[in-house]
């Protein structure tokens, strides 16, 4: 095929910068100022401010559905920091579907790097030759981690842009986990999304080890309340009002209330422990 048949480069773009400033826009221009024919995704620009998790959660669930390319994520709360709250700037590359990950190393790029069989090589940018000078102390998007995504779509490769850097020496991010014991899952909420669903930490299998079947009724205890939520497909499957357990778009068990906010009828926050059992 001929050089200049091939598609364009793809940059996926998540951040919690927001659309009020330039912020956004100034990485765009950053990257296409290095690679002029990239195209980028924005994936999102509205994670909660500072909240690396819900970043990370947010990053790992949407990378099955993004095209190859490189994934830039920016929540980065330490930005320039130094000392115990010190974090590197990172690129790295996944095992399965050869990813390219550009962001802080502070958790936010490894949930999604686990899914795809974990790192195979990773490099510090933080003085990367692709860097922009002089590094402003408090935007790497725009000055360390833009620029080398946008080095890293026109071809350069991994090891150009910065210094190796071990695997085993980056981040994780403490996601706790669903349990399933005595018959009762042990779940905790990930995050609510903007219809007030709540996204929890179970797989679909988990529900049905506690003998749930579609139709049934379960109790969701949560604090010093109990509430029933009909395990349903869909959400108009229930009526309006109802609250329902279900598996979302990501394969994860979630809870909702058809035409409502089940985040509001619980008062749930997240990290906030549930126990599902029949009811």
């Amino acid at each position: 095929m001929a050089r200049d048949s091939a598609p364009p480069p793809v940059i996926t773009f998540l951040s919690d910068y927001g659309y009020s400033d330039e912020f956004v826009g100034v990485c765009h221009g950053v990257i296409t100022r290095r690679c002029p024919n990239a195209r980028i995704i924005d994936l999102t620009h509205m994670v909660p401010s500072h909240d690396v998790r819900a970043g990370a959660i947010l990053l790992r669930s949407a990378l099955p559905y993004l095209p190859a390319g490189i994934h830039l994520a920016v929540v980065d709360p330490g930005v320039s920091a130094v000392g115990p709250n010190a974090r590197r700037a990172v690129a790295l590359r996944t095992v399965e579907q050869d990813r390219l990950l550009v962001g802080p190393d502070n958790g936010l790029l490894m949930a999604a790097a686990e899914r795809l069989g974990g790192v195979a090589e990773a490099v510090d940018i933080g003085e990367s030759p692709e860097r922009l000078q002089p590094v402003s102390r408090t935007f790497h998007g725009r000055d360390i981690f833009a620029p080398v995504a946008g080095a890293l779509a026109a071809g350069e490769p991994l090891d150009a842009v910065g210094e190796p850097l071990a695997p085993d020496r980056l981040r994780r991010m403490g996601i706790p986990l669903a349990q399933v014991s005595g018959g009762v899952l042990t779940a905790h909420v990930l995050r609510s999304d903007t219809f007030g669903n709540l996204i929890l930490n179970a797989a679909n299998q988990q529900l049905l080890e506690v003998g749930a079947k579609l139709g049934d009724a379960l109790a969701v205890d949560h604090r010093a309340a109990t509430h029933t939520a009909s395990y349903e497909e869909t959400f108009a499957d229930v009526t309006p009002g109802e609250l329902l357990i279900y598996e979302d778009a990501q394969q994860m068990v979630s809870l909702a209330v058809n035409r409502g906010s089940a985040a509001r009828l619980l008062g749930a926050e997240q990290d906030d422990e549930l126990l599902i059992r029949p009811a």
